[in-house]
């Protein structure tokens, strides 16, 4: 918020609201946009204050945004509204049964290896440009982190050189999401495509400070994406490459980190290894608290249900024949 004293009453409670959620530790800058949106809103219909028409002409200025988006927004004021309510009881509240309802989950394309082979060369056939001479190199390695990790989108474009240890092939992802850091340590093969890009990044003329970004662009690589930046460039090469699934639908980046929990899965069945126990593993690969968050990327794809069924024949495989028999 603005340094200068908050001009009229929602000012002052969204400023005293926002100093009270951070007090526990969470920046809210989401939060505090979807709040100054509002308000720069309400301003544009003379409206100092909120009320129902204000919130309802509020809402129909994002209407083509998706549902989920739209709920969000709404629900986040309605958080701010209650808890302004406790001191001042007759302020406006608005009612959950009006906002957007809630639409089922875009399900995910899950990205083949042999996908991502293809992505990756398209990834090499991209044309360097003087605003983006490493642009060939970035993409790829930006597409192998992404699969092999797991890494969120966010957590790819934020990680700085200082984030990076060639030598151990570990990555920092610090703060992220729910503001949880932890060690991602890279495959073999990750971390020695990461040794290569590096020597690239870190030639001259790019930026070689600790604190630039690893995935770059500029003529000088001193400027780092930004997701959706990211999300655009890869989504590119997915037409580039043709990757679809059976339905024809392309993949989102975010698919990507769906196709690496399911490839786990898919290892540890043909590995013979305990899938129950290395769960909590993944879940803690991935950032999550627990696997309940996790259990949202497993999906029960063709070749991980034969895997399963050929595991389930043979273990128990003789008890059902006696049971025929």
């Amino acid at each position: 918020m603005n340094e200068k004293a908050p001009s009229t009453p929602l000012d002052q409670w969204i400023a005293i609201w926002l100093r009270h959620q951070r007090s526990l530790g969470r920046s809210y800058d989401g939060t505090e946009w979807i709040l100054k949106h509002l308000r720069a809103f309400l301003a544009t219909t003379n409206n100092a204050d909120l009320d129902q028409a204000g919130f309802d002409l509020w809402c129909n200025s994002f209407c083509k945004l998706s549902a989920t988006t739209r709920r969000g927004r709404q629900l986040i004021v309605r958080k701010f509204c209650r808890y302004r309510q406790r001191t001042e009881p007759d302020c406006f509240v608005p009612d959950p049964l009006h906002f957007a309802r809630m639409l089922p989950y875009r399900r995910p394309v899950i990205v083949e290896p042999e996908q991502v082979a293809r992505l990756l060369v398209a990834a090499d056939t991209l044309v360097a440009t003087s605003n983006s001479p490493l642009l060939p190199a970035v993409m790829r390695m930006a597409v192998i982190l992404l699969y092999t990790t797991g890494l969120r989108r966010g957590e790819l474009v934020r990680l700085t050189l200082d984030d990076v240890d060639a030598k151990t092939g570990l990555l920092r992802i610090k703060s992220s999401k729910f503001h949880k850091s932890r060690l991602v340590p890279l495959s073999l093969d990750a971390s020695d495509a990461l040794r290569v890009y590096l020597r690239q990044r870190l030639a001259t003329p790019f930026d070689s400070a600790a604190c630039a970004p690893l995935v770059c662009c500029g003529a000088c690589g001193h400027h780092g994406y930004t997701g959706a930046g990211l999300g655009q460039a890869v989504n590119r090469l997915f037409v580039a490459a043709d990757v679809k699934d059976s339905e024809g639908r392309r993949p989102r980046v975010h698919d990507i980190r769906h196709s690496f929990a399911v490839q786990a899965l898919i290892r540890w069945y043909r590995d013979g290894a305990d899938v129950q126990s290395n769960l909590p593993r993944l879940a803690m690969f991935m950032g999550h608290v627990s696997i309940v968050s996790t259990a949202h990327y497993l999906h029960f794809v063709p070749t991980m249900r034969e895997l399963a069924s050929e595991r389930f024949e043979a273990a128990f495989g003789g008890v059902v024949d006696e049971a025929t028999s």
